[in-house]
C-alpha cells in the first residue's frame, strides 16, 4: 500500500510540474498576443513586409521569422510615432522614403567575428595568397571584396591576412572593397572601434600588432589600427542591384549571405560574381552554404571554398 501511494505522489508531482509549465507557456503566449493585438500585426501585414523584403532584397522570410520581424518593427513604429502596421506597410511602398532604409536594417540579421569559420583564413594564408602573387606577379594587384561584410570583422581579418603576408614595400598594390545592405553596420566598420569584450578570435600577436586601446570613457574599446583600416573601401551595397564596378576580383567572401536567398536569386548572383571574377581564382561561402545544383561556373576545392572555372 505505501509502495501504491509512493508511486501516486510521484505522478501527481509529475502532473503538478505539467501543470505549472503549461500554465507558464499559456500566460507567455497571451502576453504575446496581447502585445500583437495592441499593434494589430495580421498576417497580411506579415506577407506585405516579407514580399517587400524579398523584393528588394532577396531576403526569403518563413513563417517562423513572423515573430522575429514584428519584434524588430516595432521599435520602428515607436520610433517614427506610427501607431499600426497598416500605415507603416503604405510606407514601406516608398522606397525613397528615408524609413525604408532603416527599415532594412531592422530586418537584416548581422552576427560576426573576426576570424569566423578559421580555416578559411588558414587557406587564404598558406595557400591562395602565395599563389597570387605568383599569378599577379607582373601587376602587383591583389583585389579581395567582402560582400556582406557587416560589422566589418571578417574585413578586418582579412586585411591582417593580408598584411602578414603579402610583401611590403615591394609595390603591391592591394585593395580590400567591403559591401553590406545595411548601412548602420557599415558606419560600425568603417570606424572600426569595438568592445574589447567583442574582439575574441584573435590572439595575443594580431592584438598587439592591428589594434589600440582606448583611453579614459573609452578604455573599454579597441580601435583597428589605420595601416588596415587604409586597405578597404566600405560601401552600401545591394547584391541584387547592378554592380558598380567590373573586376576582375581575385577573392570574393560571401558568408552566410545567400542562406537568407531562395536558389533563383542564388543562381542570378553567383553568375554575377563569375562575371567579375578573375579565372581560377576564389569564392568562400558559409559553412551552411552550398553551390550545388545552383551554378557550374565554380568548382569546390575544399568544404565551403570554391574556385571560378569558366
Amino acid at each position: 500500500m505505501g509502495r501504491i501511494l509512493n508511486l501516486l505522489g510521484s505522478q501527481v508531482s509529475v502532473y503538478i510540474v505539467l501543470a505549472f509549465e503549461l500554465t507558464r507557456s499559456i500566460k507567455k503566449d497571451m502576453l504575446m498576443s496581447a502585445v500583437k493585438k495592441e499593434f494589430g500585426f495580421t498576417e497580411k501585414h506579415f506577407n506585405h513586409i516579407r514580399d517587400i523584403a524579398t523584393r528588394h532584397s532577396g531576403i526569403v522570410l518563413s513563417d517562423a521569422k513572423k515573430d522575429m520581424i514584428y519584434s524588430r518593427l516595432v521599435r520602428r513604429l515607436r520610433k517614427t510615432g506610427i501607431n499600426n502596421f497598416d500605415d507603416y506597410c503604405t510606407l514601406l511602398d516608398n522606397e525613397d522614403h528615408d524609413e525604408f532604409t532603416h527599415f532594412i536594417n531592422a530586418i537584416t540579421t548581422n552576427l560576426t567575428s573576426f576570424f569566423r569559420e578559421n580555416h578559411h583564413f588558414e587557406m587564404l594564408a598558406e595557400t591562395i595568397l602565395p599563389e597570387l602573387i605568383k599569378r599577379n606577379k607582373a601587376t602587383k594587384k591583389i583585389r579581395v571584396w567582402s560582400a556582406g561584410c557587416s560589422t566589418g570583422m571578417e574585413t578586418y581579418s582579412i586585411a591582417m591576412v593580408l598584411k602578414e603576408v603579402i610583401p611590403q614595400n615591394q609595390g603591391w598594390d592591394v585593395k580590400i572593397l567591403a559591401t553590406d545592405l545595411d548601412t548602420a553596420v557599415l558606419e560600425t566598420a568603417a570606424n572600426g572601434i569595438y568592445p574589447i569584450d567583442g574582439v575574441t578570435g584573435v590572439n595575443d600577436k594580431r592584438m598587439a600588432r592591428w589594434f589600440m586601446q582606448g583611453s579614459g570613457i573609452n578604455a573599454d574599446k579597441l580601435k583597428v589600427s589605420k595601416e588596415l583600416r587604409e586597405l578597404i573601401y566600405f560601401k552600401a551595397l545591394n547584391l541584387l542591384q547592378d554592380f558598380p564596378f567590373k573586376g576582375p576580383i581575385d577573392i570574393i567572401f560571401c558568408r552566410n549571405v545567400v542562406i537568407y536567398f531562395d536558389k533563383d536569386t542564388q543562381r542570378v548572383l553567383f553568375d554575377k560574381f563569375a562575371n567579375i571574377h578573375a579565372d581560377n581564382s576564389y569564392l568562400f561561402i558559409g559553412h551552411s552554404e552550398t553551390l550545388y545544383n545552383v551554378t557550374e561556373r565554380y568548382k569546390l576545392i575544399r568544404n565551403t571554398v570554391y574556385k571560378k572555372i569558366m
